[in-house]
């Protein structure tokens, strides 16, 4: 079952007026993407409660995406971090699979106050005009948004609340790990872990803040990652131990590429995909999030 509830959020200046009507959120996937690649996995909302949704924060209203189980008692919570193309349909099918296994899955749409990147056609043009003026501290507060959102439904358990990201989402989930303690476990798919140049918005990396992670974390990444080498995989691993961190880990899956989860892709990769979606469920399953 599917709804929309998205009343009364301002709408960007390059909105029109049927999706004032119709949706805040981004429609399809984002234009960079396209073609879309045959290997697209498609999931269907039977049995689920699938939509749009506006969640408060400290300053107005923001659109997400969340899906759950029709039917059931308390659900378990999990945050789903966005990439780099925002909260895109991708993202969106991303909730309704771990609605079907069970959980409370939501995505807010983290860029929704600096612009929607899913028009843009370039990659430099996404960081440029969008992506390099959202800071993280924004990012955690709507985070932390979303979990009160997900409370104030009464249908949830947020004493389960896991955390998992694509991307950008992927460094995203290492972060907010540090800033919520309480998180149970997360599962970072190919974020990034070091800085590639220092920002003040974006001040500290994985890298960085291995030695405050309290949180266990997965992490999957690529071993023919372009944008992510093997040596700052190992270089994660090495702060981990450091830290005296025994509980997260790092799978690195030899030569997948960056985005080897997002079967919308040339990037995909099945086998690695279907292991590291496997382990996820495993992982919520061992630290309580299940």
């Amino acid at each position: 079952m599917s709804e929309s509830v998205l009343r009364g959020v301002p709408p960007r200046p390059e909105t029109n007026l049927r999706d004032r009507v119709t949706a805040w959120l981004p429609q399809g996937f984002a234009k960079i993407v396209q073609p879309i690649a045959s290997t697209v996995i498609t999931t269907d909302d039977k049995g689920l409660v699938a939509g749009e949704v506006r969640i408060a924060t400290r300053d107005g209203p923001v659109p997400a995406y969340r899906a759950m189980p029709e039917k059931g008692g308390k659900l378990p919570v999990v945050l789903v971090v966005q990439e780099i193309f925002g909260v895109h349909e991708h993202i969106k099918d991303v909730c309704r699979r771990l609605a079907k296994l069970g959980y409370f899955a939501i995505s807010v749409e983290l860029y929704y106050r600096q612009g929607d990147v899913t028009r843009f056609t370039d990659n430099q043009e996404i960081f440029a005009k969008v992506v390099n003026f959202v800071p993280d501290s924004q990012v955690m507060s709507d985070l932390d948004a979303a979990v009160v959102y997900a409370e104030s439904t009464g249908k949830v358990d947020t004493s389960r609340l896991g955390v998992t990201g694509f991307c950008w989402g992927g460094r995203i989930t290492w972060t907010y790990c540090v800033h919520n303690p309480k998180v149970k476990a997360a599962v970072a798919w190919y974020g990034r872990l070091a800085a590639p140049s220092k920002a003040a918005l974006q001040p500290a990396y994985p890298v960085e803040l291995a030695p405050h992670l309290k949180v266990p974390v997965l992490g999957l990444y690529g071993g023919a990652d372009a944008s992510i080498s093997v040596e700052t995989v190992e270089q994660m691993r090495a702060a981990l131990k450091a830290a005296g961190n025994t509980v997260s880990e790092i799978v690195l899956y030899d030569g997948a590429p960056h985005a080897f989860y997002a079967d919308y892709r040339p990037s995909y990769r099945r086998e690695a995909a279907e292991d590291g979606w496997k382990r996820m469920q495993a992982w919520f399953r061992k630290y309580g999030v299940a």
